[in-house]
């Protein structure tokens, strides 16, 4: 269950509202790997522990673009608008892939509302997210997320 669960008639009204954060979630060499068959992009930073070991990072990294997605379930843990017939992932704004998640690496999703408005049958929001990585102080991944609700 998301950690707020919001009427429609509601939404307006939530711009600077804190979601909170998710719980953790370990990124395993299998996700990668999985991540990698599905993209085509099977650079060895990614997918060969051995060489990666002594490559820049020291072991194997998450693929940004893998954690970019995991906004999607991470957003079903703080999220949701009941009363509205569709929602859509709109789209992104400012993504920065701050810092390399390595394998073994536990992460989660820090989001706040930042916008709100209306658009045409629906409404619009924005919202700051930050994917942290467990014990450090720089994140993953900064980015504003879209979504969209129709009634």
């Amino acid at each position: 269950m998301p950690n707020l669960v919001v009427d429609f008639d509601k939404l307006l009204t939530l711009a600077g509202t804190d979601l909170g954060v998710t719980e953790y979630r370990e990124i395993t060499q299998e996700q990668i790997n999985k991540f990698a068959d599905a993209t085509g992009d099977e650079q060895w930073i990614h997918v060969d522990p051995e060489r990666a070991k002594d490559g820049p990072f020291g072991a194997p990294i998450a693929h940004g673009f893998l954690t970019l997605s995991l906004i999607i379930p991470f957003w079903g843990e703080l999220f949701d608008v009941e009363g509205v017939t569709t929602k859509v992932n709109y789209g992104l704004d400012k993504v920065r892939f701050t810092s390399p998640v390595k394998v073994g690496a536990r992460i989660r999703m820090q989001a706040t509302i930042s916008e709100v408005t209306e658009v045409k049958g629906g409404a619009q929001i924005k919202v700051a997210n930050t994917i942290e990585i467990e014990g450090q102080e720089r994140p993953a991944v900064v980015a504003e997320f879209l979504a969209r609700f129709y009634k």
